[in-house]
């Protein structure tokens, strides 16, 4: 780094330092909205401006900051929000007109990586421009956000006199959507992107595959999604993959590939027959206990681990799909071995005869496929059942901890403690808090638990990770409950899950928004005021004129109350236990 650019990141740092120490000033009492609320906020004498219509942002031309500054530059001239409740503010007689904002960045070059700097600072001075400086691109890009939501109205007015500093609190917080149990056209996951760097999330993490349809064509297995995929109008072709990952970029958010194996791998079969154990099974025969099952719901299979030409096929398929994808995670699964499906193959049962165990039958899998990745200069991604699993998992020593990641989705914060305790870092997708999905019954048919009609209770509403998750049970939970300093430094961060037995395009907005929203704010600036104390109160009101905003800027984000609330404030609040 030049000594100039060294200069620049010092003061940077330095008056992020400045600005933490500050106390903020509520936004609410002049509905100044910002979401994610950011981290330091001063206004000592608020007021207003008019933006100028010849406002301009002049920063520096690199490919991803100049697309970036185009796009926020057409969408702060054209959008001219209307506050559900407008600003009590004037426009200052004193204030000139703001024409420009100056975006200063100290490493151009920084790629979009896991831990990437993101901080910037942002001042609104009373004399007609604005300054933004931050340490990279991407940081750029998060307060380029942040102006464009600080802008309303028409005439355009922007509030001035002000400075803010933000960073995240987690370097990983992302979105995870199953693509496999029903479509999505690309046109969608760009939407989500797109939604996704509004709420300053950085990772969209790709669930391609799974045991009901393989909509990826892998070039060097075409007949994968050939014969896995529901249609040839159901694939991602590798120009898709390219379009998604380069919208990303572009937004800021990278695109993670997960290939769940070996189980999850049923529409494997429709190609390769001989390497999937339990294939188009019935997932629970009638008479079978649930310990016997061959799948924890319908569409089952098992890729097969003595069987070489698994290995033969699944190297292509990594090989592919990580020239795909230039992200430096991999998430190769590893999720809900069933016992019953591997049991009904007869080398995996020769195995087993001779002493062999399932747990053998894993590693033996996981140190084959582990290397491989990790030859590609990936870092290997699994869900925390590979070491949790009360019955089939690996030993410790099988997955090095500097190159392993494990992600949690059972047990709260207690699996994210098991996981970090023993060294491991962890992304946390608690079920009980980030599962979007939940609450919306089963989708199991011929289903006797509905035919209640006593007390007219339905368990958990019918499903398994019920009841449906709140923004408030979202923004709620902290991630780093019951952790120590230096377990809590092991947690990169969280992500909300879609899996999609019950969604498609026609609900994925308003399963996902507002709800996402809500994380992102407690993992971007938290979920607590400077007192320590939750601030969910405060958040409601910010968060309804953040959904109205997001819905005008075409994303389908369901309500979270009545109209009337927003409009006769404190008046939906609890003030007592309910």
């Amino acid at each position: 780094m030049s000594m100039a650019l060294q200069r620049k990141t010092n003061n940077l740092t330095n008056f992020l330092v400045f600005l933490f120490f500050i106390s903020p000033i509520s936004s609410l009492q002049f509905s100044i909205n910002v979401w994610p609320k950011p981290r330091a906020f001063n206004w000592p004498h608020p007021q207003a401006a008019l933006l100028s219509p010849n406002f301009t942002i002049i920063s520096p031309n690199r490919h991803y900051l100049s697309s970036a500054v185009d796009r926020y530059l057409r969408r702060i001239l054209t959008e001219k929000h209307r506050p559900l409740v407008g600003p009590s503010l004037n426009i200052s007689s004193s204030a000139s007109p703001l024409h420009k904002l100056i975006v200063k960045v100290a490493d151009l070059s920084a790629p979009l990586q896991h831990g990437v700097n993101e901080s910037y600072t942002l001042d609104i001075s009373v004399t007609g421009s604005a300054s933004l400086i931050a340490e990279t691109t991407w940081g750029a890009m998060r307060g380029l956000e942040t102006f464009s939501q600080l802008v309303w109205g028409d005439p355009l007015r922007v509030p001035v006199g002000l400075s803010l500093g933000d960073a995240p609190l987690f370097q990983h917080r992302g979105l995870m959507l199953d693509t496999s149990r029903n479509y999505y056209g690309v046109e969608h996951i760009l939407r989500t992107i797109e939604a996704m760097s509004m709420n300053k999330l950085n990772v969209f993490h790709w669930h391609i595959t799974d045991s009901h349809s393989f909509p990826l064509v892998v070039p060097s297995e075409p007949e994968l999604a050939a014969k896995g995929a529901y249609g040839d109008d159901m694939q991602y072709s590798p120009e898709d993959v390219r379009r998604i990952v380069k919208f990303g970029m572009e937004h800021g958010v990278r695109v993670f590939p997960e290939i769940d194996s070996p189980g999850h791998t049923g529409s494997w079969a429709l190609a390769y027959p001989e390497i999937v154990a339990c294939a188009n099974m019935f997932w629970l025969p009638a008479g079978y206990k649930w310990e016997d099952r061959l799948a924890s719901e319908p569409g089952t299979g098992h890729l097969n681990p003595l069987n070489p030409t698994t290995y033969e096929v699944l190297k292509n398929v990594i090989r592919d799909v990580i020239s795909l994808f230039p992200e430096s995670f991999y998430h190769a699964g590893a999720d809900e071995i069933i016992p019953g499906c591997w049991k009904t193959d007869p080398l995996i049962n020769s195995f087993l005869s001779n002493g062999g165990t399932l747990s053998q039958i894993l590693e033996i899998f996981v140190n084959t496929t582990f290397p491989y990745i990790r030859s590609h200069n990936r870092t290997v991604v699994y869900w925390e059942d590979v070491l949790l699993d009360d019955i089939v998992k690996v030993r410790p020593e099988v997955l090095p901890q500097e190159h392993t990641i494990l992600q949690t989705w059972n047990n709260g914060v207690n699996n994210t403690k098991r996981i970090v305790s023993s060294g491991y870092r962890a992304i946390v997708s608690s079920s009980e808090y980030y599962y979007l999905d939940c609450g919306h019954g089963d989708f199991i048919g011929n289903n006797s638990q509905y035919d209640e009609q006593a007390n007219g209770e339905y368990k958990n509403g019918g499903s398994w990770c019920g009841p449906f998750k709140t923004w408030e049970t979202v923004y709620d939970y902290d991630i780093t409950y019951g952790l120590s300093k230096e377990e809590a430094k092991l947690v990169l961060g969280g992500e909300v899950a879609l899996w999609s037995e019950q969604a498609d395009p026609t609900v994925l907005d308003a399963r996902l928004w507002p709800r996402t929203s809500a994380m992102a704010e407690a993992l971007w600036s938290g979920n607590r005021d400077e007192t320590g104390k939750k601030r969910y109160a405060e958040a409601t009101d910010r968060l309804n004129e953040w959904r109205y905003r997001m819905v005008n800027r075409g994303i389908g984000a369901e309500p979270i109350q009545p109209l009337w609330c927003i409009r006769n404030p404190g008046m939906c609040d609890a003030v007592q236990v309910i």
